[in-house]
C-alpha cells in the first residue's frame, strides 16, 4: 500500500512513517523545514527515513497548493496521514499567522486536491486541546468542542469542520486523531519533556507552570502509533461501532481519542524526568499560562472499540526512554 504523509520530518510523521516502511508499506513523504525548531532534528528524522526502503520525499509547504498538487499526483497513494501542522499552544502569541496558514489554509488546500480523487481513508491529526474549557472528564468524542482556549486549539477544530464537510460533499472517509499529549524519542525540543531534561542535565531551574497542579493524559509515541496504524483500515462507514462512537450521521466521518485514559500530575511526571536522570530538578513554580488547560483526560473506550487496545506504557517507562535517547543522540552516550 501506498501511503501520503505530510509531516514525515516532524515527530509523529516521523514514527509513522518509520512505522508503515517497518511494515512494507511505501511512504510518500511531504512537509516544509520551517524554523519553529531546530531544523537539524528535522533533517536527522529524514535522514533515517531515507535510509529505509520505499520512502519518497517532496520538501515544500502546504500552502503551495501547486506543490502539495504535484507531490500528491504523483504519489498516486491509497491513504493519506495528514499531520503537518504548525503545533504549540505559546507560539501563536508570536505568529498566529502561521496557525491559520499552516493549519487552516493547509489543510483547506489538501482538502481541495483530494476531492476529485478521495483516498480510501483520511487521517488527519488534532489534538486533546478541541476540548478546551470543557468542565467535566473524561472528554469523550461525543462531547462538545466548543470552548477553545488557544488558537492553536481553535485552527484544529476549523480543520475538523472542514474535513466533516468534505468527508459529507465528496465523500471522503476520514477520521480525526485527537492526540493527548504525546512524548518520546525524537520528540519536538519546545515540548515540556525536553526541555526539563535539557534544562536539568545543565544544571538550571525549569519552569513548572500551574503550580505544579496540572494533569496531562501523556501518551506514549510507540503506544501513540499502534493507535494510528491500527486505525488506517478501520474506516468510517454506516455501521457505528457501539454508543461511544462518534460517526457523523451525515458523513463517513468519525473522531477518535489517541490516550489511554489515565491522567498523570506534572509533579509525576516531573519525579518520573528526576528518576531517569538521577538527580533532583531545581523547580520555579509559575502561575498558569494564557491557553492551557488544567487538566486533559481521554475517555479511550471507542478507541478500544475500534482497534482492540489502548495505550499502555507508563510516565517512568516511557520518560525513561526518552532520556535514554536523548543521552544517545545529544551526549553520544
Amino acid at each position: 500500500m501506498t501511503i501520503f504523509i505530510t509531516g514525515t520530518a516532524g515527530f509523529i510523521g516521523y514514527h509513522v512513517a518509520a512505522r508503515l516502511l517497518a511494515l512494507g508499506h511505501s511512504v510518500v513523504g511531504f512537509d516544509g523545514m520551517t524554523s519553529y525548531y531546530d531544523v537539524s532534528l528535522k533533517r536527522a528524522r529524514l535522514a533515517r527515513l531515507a535510509a529505509a526502503d520505499g520512502f519518497t520525499f517532496t520538501e515544500g509547504m502546504l500552502e503551495d497548493r501547486p506543490a502539495l498538487k504535484a507531490a500528491l499526483d504523483a504519489a498516486q497513494s491509497d491513504v493519506v496521514i495528514h499531520l503537518a501542522a504548525q503545533a504549540g499552544v505559546r507560539y501563536a502569541f508570536e505568529a498566529p499567522e502561521a496557525y491559520l496558514q499552516s493549519n487552516v489554509v493547509g489543510t483547506f488546500n489538501l482538502l481541495e486536491l483530494l476531492k476529485t480523487k478521495p483516498p480510501r481513508h483520511l487521517l488527519f491529526a488534532s489534538t486533546s486541546s478541541i476540548y478546551g474549557g470543557n468542565a467535566d472528564g473524561p472528554s469523550r468524542e461525543t462531547d462538545r468542542t466548543d470552548f477553545q482556549m488557544s488558537l492553536y486549539a481553535a485552527t484544529k477544530k476549523s480543520g475538523e469542520a472542514m474535513c466533516h464537510s468534505y468527508a459529507h460533499l465528496f465523500g471522503i472517509p476520514t477520521t480525526a486523531l485527537r492526540f493527548f499529549t504525546v512524548y518520546g524519542p525524537w520528540g519536538r525540543p519546545d515540548m515540556a519533556l525536553f526541555t526539563f531534561v535539557r534544562k536539568m542535565l545543565a544544571g538550571e531551574p525549569i519552569d513548572i507552570y500551574g503550580e505544579g497542579r496540572m494533569r496531562r493524559d501523556f501518551t506514549y509515541i510507540d503506544d501513540l502509533i499502534d493507535a494510528t496504524v491500527g486505525l488506517i483500515d478501520v474506516l468510517p462507514d454506516a455501521r457505528a461501532r457501539g454508543p461511544s462512537d462518534s460517526l457523523s450521521p451525515v458523513a463517513p466521518y468519525r473522531a477518535v481519542n489517541l490516550a489511554g485514559g489515565k491522567p498523570v500530575e506534572l509533579m509525576t511526571y516531573v519525579e518520573a524526568i528526576e528518576a531517569a536522570l538521577g538527580q533532583r530538578a531545581i523547580k520555579n513554580f509559575l502561575p498558569m499560562q494564557p491557553g492551557d488547560v488544567v487538566d486533559t483526560h481521554a475517555s479511550p473506550e471507542l478507541l478500544h472499540d475500534l482497534v482492540g487496545a489502548v495505550p499502555k506504557v507508563d510516565v517512568h517507562d516511557g520518560v525513561a526512554r526518552f532520556v535514554a535517547w536523548y543521552r544517545e543522540h545529544y551526549q553520544g552516550s
